[in-house]
């Protein structure tokens, strides 16, 4: 089963709006935040820095949104940070815009119900690992419950670091909807604590731990509400269609959209009378503060034929950072 979160998801269509960097629940050894995301206050919607409510919006609408993940650090902790935000995303944006929200805590009736009043359409639970297993009759049995009563649809998370039956058991007496079981992952983040707790890489892999998956596949994933989620199709599907969204509409006249959504165009340091001077028409080039972005086969044209010296092929990121993937030199 896959839930209408993960279907939009799956679509490329989740923006992903980290709302509060501190987890004050426990230091878990498998958390994959990255320093720049880990105990800050700074909330991001994607890769952009969110200074306003604004910031959000415009994100939203350049990856034209079908919804959002609420994630951190714990949102809960900062819930009318979150609260304010899910009202801006619905008012926004619509009743059909879906949130969803992660966390690690349970947080009580009274968070659940603002939440819900608030806006947020489905919440997934993170247990405590040491819990698993031992969560029937604790609070966390009580919320999913409570979280349903409110108008939410209660749901579990989880990394794949083993498969644990309990889980199931939940879904078979209806108190969670379904259960997403990631791939277990080792990341800049975590790559130390996951060492020194025994994980390695899976061979010829970038981040999946090694023996992470049969386990879990065998004794969870045949169930109609469990959907295990790998790496590969995070990164493959989820991410590049995403990408795919954003190129859409921020591409230039001269930007060239590759099949995994990145951006390539020409960069040059010739002044810009130069570029004028070669008959460029103006939709083809923009001109920055120290060099002139034009259409890359232009500007291999030029070069090849020696009206131009030298410049490079650039491939980015349509996102808010504009990551560089690769540079090509021209000569």
């Amino acid at each position: 089963m896959i839930s209408k979160g993960c279907e939009q998801c799956a679509k490329g269509g989740k923006m992903v709006l980290f709302v509060y960097g501190y987890c004050d629940q426990r230091d878990c050894f498998y958390c994959p935040l990255g320093e720049n995301r880990k105990n800050v206050q700074q909330v991001y919607a994607n890769e952009r820095p969110v200074e306003d409510d604004e910031d959000i919006v415009q994100e939203a609408k350049l990856m034209d949104a079908l919804g959002t993940s609420i994630t951190g650090g714990e949102p809960q902790e900062v819930l009318d940070r979150t609260c304010r935000y899910l009202r801006l995303l619905k008012d926004e944006f619509g009743e059909d815009h879906h949130t969803h929200l992660y966390t690690g805590i349970t947080g009580g009736r009274e968070n659940v119900r603002r939440l819900s009043e608030a806006g947020l359409d489905e919440i997934r639970f993170h247990p405590p690992y040491e819990q698993w297993g031992d969560l029937h009759g604790t609070e966390w049995e009580e919320i999913l419950y409570t979280a349903r009563e409110e108008g939410l649809t209660p749901a579990f998370e989880i990394p794949g670091i083993r498969a644990e039956p309990e889980f199931l058991e939940f879904l078979d007496e209806g108190a969670a909807e379904f259960c997403n079981v990631n791939e277990f992952e080792m990341s800049d983040g975590n790559y130390e604590r996951m060492q020194e707790a025994g994980y390695e890489l899976q061979e010829d892999h970038m981040s999946a731990v090694d023996g992470s998956k049969e386990a879990i596949l065998e004794e969870m994933a045949d169930h109609e509400k469990v959907y295990f989620c790998t790496s590969v199709f995070k990164d493959a599907a989820q991410h590049r269609s995403r990408l795919k969204r954003m190129a859409r509409n921020v591409r230039r006249e001269f930007d060239d959209v590759t099949e995994d959504g990145t951006l390539v165009y020409g960069k040059t340091t010739v002044s810009p009378q130069r570029i004028r001077d070669l008959g460029v028409p103006e939709e083809f080039y923009t001109v920055k503060s120290d060099h002139v972005e034009v259409a890359w086969w232009l500007l291999e044209e030029m070069v090849e034929e020696g009206d131009i010296d030298s410049g490079e092929i650039v491939e980015q990121y349509p996102t808010y950072d504009g990551q560089v993937v690769e540079r090509t030199p021209l000569a």
